[in-house]
């Protein structure tokens, strides 16, 4: 084979990746480029001693192979002070930097703290007031509720350039993981749960969210568009999304979450205010009991037997605790004992 053929089967990789966008390594979200940052620099101090490893293992190789007579051998060699310094100091040096920059980038990235800054030297102004969407993962499909504009919509969501996105996630039925890598890190949906996602998108344009957790045989078409647009063009994509027409009530949502597969965009031009919180809590039947209202319940019916009968040990106390605790959650966040209180008055 010529040096020519050779030098080019080594360039046919790259030819190929030439038309590719790598999101991971050039994100157009600040939460996500801070983590894809934490990921090159970490990735690049480790290579600091895997590289001059792999170089000495090919060196050691050559200089002490059985043909070689010139090169010294000492039977009766067994330390080398300077030797173990840097077999030891250099790994330990490099587990610390990284330990560290990874410990520190993970609180700065964490997905439930909210944002301080959209860019780099851009921080939040005091007037902003982040996007808030509630997400919900179906089968195989994502809606998604706009509460400050009272909209609805499925498989599509927007968001404007520089303003903070504040995500409430939970699932229908089963666990899934909510992924924009242009956007931020993944993270995960799960039934009766709440998980919380913090970010903001930099750079207009159109980018693809989808489903990064297994959950059936059509998870692979639980994809949608995300699109990043200035505030003007967002107004109007939401005042189109109003236009649509179509509300998402409790008939209207039954037949949403039932299984379908690749599930085109569509919008709801209003819905019921307490869907997304009847979701969270499992009550979206009437004949279903919320799962407040039954926390609720059971830290009074505990405080009744703590008062009545102090030595009672129908519950370990750590239940106890976190039934009271979860109890006073609900009602330190304004959530009524059962969602569908609110809609009564």
């Amino acid at each position: 084979m010529t040096v020519k053929r050779l030098r080019g089967l080594l360039l046919l990789p790259l030819v190929l990746l030439s038309g590719c966008h790598l999101a991971l390594l050039d994100p157009s979200g600040d939460i996500a480029r801070q983590q894809s940052d934490i990921m090159l620099v970490t990735t690049g101090i480790t290579l600091l001693i895997v590289v001059p490893v792999l170089v000495a293992i090919g060196v050691i190789a050559w200089r002490y192979r059985a043909s070689n007579k010139q090169a010294h051998y000492d039977a009766h060699w067994d330390h080398s002070p300077s030797l173990e310094l840097l077999v030891w100091a250099a790994p330990l040096l490099i587990i610390i930097a990284v330990g560290a920059i990874t410990w520190i980038g993970t609180h700065q990235v964490d997905p439930y703290r909210p944002l301080s800054r959209v860019a780099p030297g851009k921080p939040v102004a005091a007037d902003v007031k982040p996007l808030e969407v509630d997400v919900v993962s179906l089968r195989w499909k994502w809606l998604f509720f706009y509460p400050q504009y009272g909209i609805a919509t499925v498989n599509q969501l927007a968001a404007p350039v520089d303003r903070p996105i504040q995500f409430k996630l939970t699932s229908d039925e089963m666990m899934d993981a909510f992924s924009i890598p242009e956007l931020a890190g993944m993270i995960y949906t799960m039934p009766g749960m709440q998980t919380m996602l913090h970010a903001v998108i930099n750079k207009p344009g159109q980018y693809q969210g989808f489903s990064a957790n297994y959950s059936g045989e059509g998870f692979t078409d639980m994809r949608f568009t995300f699109d990043g647009m200035s505030q003007q063009d967002f107004d109007s994509w939401i005042a189109k999304a109003r236009a649509s027409g179509g509300t998402l009530d409790l008939q209207a949502y039954e037949q949403l979450r039932q299984p379908e597969r690749d599930v085109p965009a569509r919008a709801f031009g209003s819905f019921e205010p307490d869907l997304f919180t009847r979701i969270l809590e499992r009550c979206i039947d009437a004949s279903q009991t919320c799962m407040s209202q039954t926390m609720s319940g059971d830290a009074m019916q505990d405080m009744h037997n703590d008062n009545a009968a102090p030595t009672d040990a129908a519950k370990p106390d750590g239940m106890q605790a976190m039934a009271k605790s979860q109890a006073a959650l609900f009602v330190a966040h304004g959530q009524p004992a059962d969602p569908r209180a609110s809609a009564k008055h």
